[in-house]
């Protein structure tokens, strides 16, 4: 048993020890990991050290360089206000120069423009003005068969006013260069222009016509350009009356009514009176538009076209309403305008077939020496009460006459003074030119077709001939121009308002017209001189 325990002890022993190795062993071993964790902590720390010093440094660096970006972008501001600031400066001033360079130059254009009209007014010369309406739904190729791309360039636009005196045409034909042509006129109006600026440029020959000047407006053109518009202004559907809905759509005859009364106005009371009559011209016939029956009906009746002693046209027992204000005058032309020829076809739904003409006479009484007009030889001043009698209307003579029945010598020496002007104002809207392949016409309206061709054919003739001073003007070759005789001759100052479509479908009518107003503008008639009419008396 002893030996058994010692053995067992020493077995204890022997394995205490053993475990105290191995734990020694295992203590070393721990160390020794410990030892090499501790110096690779070292070292990490030492290389985050070394990293936390070179990102310190970068960021120094990087916020120095932002710091001098900051501060550059900062001063490059500064100098952008300051250039922006300059460069406002600048452009205030060149806005300043250009306004005053524009003014100057709207007032050299007028100037040039008051200098031109001056040379025409020397040189006789015809006015014309031309205006581009814009496309219109009719301006497709309805009733036409033709391809589909065809017809978007039949409604394509080739006509433009690049400014207020020229109008550019673009030429073309399939396997052709395009070709651009260019028209110069006194005035062009593009398709956005108004009524109010058209009249505008009319409404200073309406100052001549008090002065003394007979004055003519003439709308030339296509069928379908515009001219009644122009001339007239809308018209009511199915009716030819006056559409004053939108006052500002009146056309050229109704504001020159207006702004003729109105100059009467600011004259002496009685000094004035204003006949009207209309005529249109069809089939190269004349007719009398405010002709009334025995009713007292306004019905068109057939006049003829004289020339007196004098070379001067005239229309032998025309009727001449008297007129007091622009009402009376529009209520009178609106009875003639529906006596007025109209026929559907296949370019306007209400193509005018005839030409219209409306003549506003003017007749001036003077008492004194104002228009510089001497009287010799007198009569007796019982026989100029009879002739001024016989040559004023009744409403002119209730105002000059006493109503006593007696005159005074105070009386007798002031009718013996007394004088008249007659000036007249035609106010004239032709038919339109037609292409029958395009209009489709047939029968009368083939026929009036040919009419009204042939006497604008005429109208040419007759300013060709002026133009190149013939001795033989052939006025009498339509009615037309021998009705327009006096006016076309130079004895009024005359404006022709030209109208055409832009449209590709009218491309020749139109460049015809514009040859027309170009060869037109052209004609030197020699200068217009005022009209006097003294009151007849017969002398010694």
């Amino acid at each position: 048993y002893q030996g058994w325990a010692v053995r067992s002890t020493n077995e204890v022993l022997q394995l205490y020890a053993a475990h105290g190795q191995q734990q020694k062993v295992q203590r070393s071993s721990v160390v020794t990991q410990l030892h090499r964790a501790i110096k690779r902590l070292k070292q990490d720390l030492k290389s985050l050290h070394s990293f936390a010093l070179e990102l310190s440094k970068d960021f120094r660096r990087q916020s120095k360089t932002c710091l001098y970006q900051v501060l550059a972008a900062v001063q490059g501001i500064q100098l952008q206000n300051e250039a922006m600031q300059m460069f406002q400066i600048k452009a205030f001033d060149l806005e300043q120069s250009l306004q005053e360079v524009t003014e100057r130059y709207e007032k050299e254009k007028q100037k040039r423009r008051a200098l031109h009209n001056s040379l025409i007014e020397l040189r006789g010369n015809i006015r014309v003005h031309c205006r581009i309406r814009p496309l219109l739904p009719f301006d497709d190729a309805a009733g036409q068969s033709i391809s589909q791309d065809r017809q978007r360039n039949f409604s394509e636009k080739v006509a433009y006013a690049s400014d207020d005196e020229t109008v550019l045409v673009k030429c073309s034909r399939p396997g052709h260069a395009s070709i651009n042509k260019i028209f110069q006129f006194e005035r062009v109006y593009n398709d956005s222009e108004s009524q109010d600026a058209v009249f505008a440029d009319v409404a200073p020959l309406l100052t001549s016509l008090l002065d003394g000047y007979n004055v003519c407006i003439m709308a030339y053109g296509q069928t379908g350009s515009g001219k009644t518009y122009t001339m007239l202004g809308p018209q009511l559907e199915g009716n030819c009356a006056f559409s004053i809905e939108d006052e500002s759509e009146l056309g050229i005859i109704p504001r020159a009514t207006q702004e003729v009364f109105r100059l009467i106005s600011e004259k002496p009371p009685g000094s004035y009176w204003v006949e009207v009559s209309v005529v249109e011209v069809y089939n190269n016939e004349i007719f009398d538009l405010l002709a009334k029956d025995s009713y007292g009906k306004v019905f068109g009746v057939k006049r003829d076209v004289v020339t007196t002693r004098e070379g001067k046209s005239d229309v032998p027992l025309l009727t001449q309403e008297t007129v007091e204000n622009a009402s009376e005058f529009l209520h009178l032309v609106s009875k003639g305008l529906q006596l007025r020829v109209q026929h559907p076809t296949l370019v306007h739904a209400h193509s005018s077939r005839s030409h219209l003409v409306v003549t506003l006479t003017i007749t001036t009484v003077d008492f004194g020496d104002n228009f510089g007009t001497s009287w010799e030889d007198e009569q007796t001043s019982q026989r100029l009460n009879k002739e001024v009698s016989c040559t004023f209307p009744q409403k002119m003579r209730d105002k000059s006459t006493s109503s006593s029945g007696t005159s005074s010598p105070v009386q007798l020496e002031a009718t013996e003074k007394m004088k008249q002007v007659k000036t007249r104002l035609q106010l004239v809207d032709l038919a339109g030119s037609e292409c029958v392949g395009m209009s489709g016409v047939t029968g009368a309206a083939l026929r009036e077709t040919s009419f009204i061709n042939r006497s604008l054919s005429a109208l040419a003739d007759v300013l060709g001939a002026i133009a190149e001073q013939r001795s033989h003007v052939p006025y009498r070759n339509s009615k037309l121009t021998h009705l327009l005789q006096d006016s076309l001759g130079g004895d009024a100052k005359l404006l022709v308002m030209l109208c055409i479509s832009p449209g590709q479908k009218y491309l020749t009518e139109s460049v015809q017209s514009l040859g027309f107003g170009t060869r037109a503008r052209q004609v030197q008639r020699g200068q217009v001189k005022k009209k006097y009419f003294p009151v007849p008396s017969k002398a010694k």
